[in-house]
């Protein structure tokens, strides 16, 4: 069973939302084909790629360039999702050393990722792979629509 990771298509929308609803993420296919073009489009700061057996995908990353005013460049992985019949067998690890690999293309040498408080499994996973625990924060969204 020999795993390939190459950048993502639009043509990979469906199994990406299908992926992305098993971490309570739903979302159709047209929603994730439309952000996923857009995306692609703009590779200079953002990356996709997908982890696949065969035809079949079994994971996918997001990372993307990010400049804040009051630190230095860094990546941000935005998002990472491994089938839970494929986890544990290194899947997630590929698929950061790809995104690392795209880091070091474009000559940013920090990534950060954040994640959900409850998920402690993803938790173990990051800190075995190296990433450093630096802070926790709430996130606070404001819809905004039209009045």
């Amino acid at each position: 069973m020999e795993v390939s990771i190459r950048t993502a298509t639009i043509h990979d929308s469906r199994s990406i939302a299908d992926l992305s609803g098993q971490l309570g993420y739903p979302a159709n296919e047209q929603s994730i084909r439309t952000r996923l073009s857009h995306l692609i489009e703009d590779d200079k700061n953002d990356c996709v790629f997908v982890a696949k057996i065969g035809t079949k995908m079994i994971g996918w990353i997001h990372g993307f360039y990010a400049v804040r005013v009051e630190t230095d460049p860094f990546v941000e992985i935005g998002g990472l999702v491994v089938d839970e019949d494929n986890r544990g067998k290194g899947i997630g690890t590929l698929l950061i050393k790809e995104v690392i690999h795209w880091s070091r293309s474009i000559d940013c040498n920090r990534i950060r990722v954040r994640s959900n408080t409850k998920r402690q499994e993803s938790h173990s996973f990051y800190l075995k792979f190296g990433f450093r625990e630096t802070k926790e924060q709430k996130i606070f969204d404001l819809q905004l629509i039209d009045e």
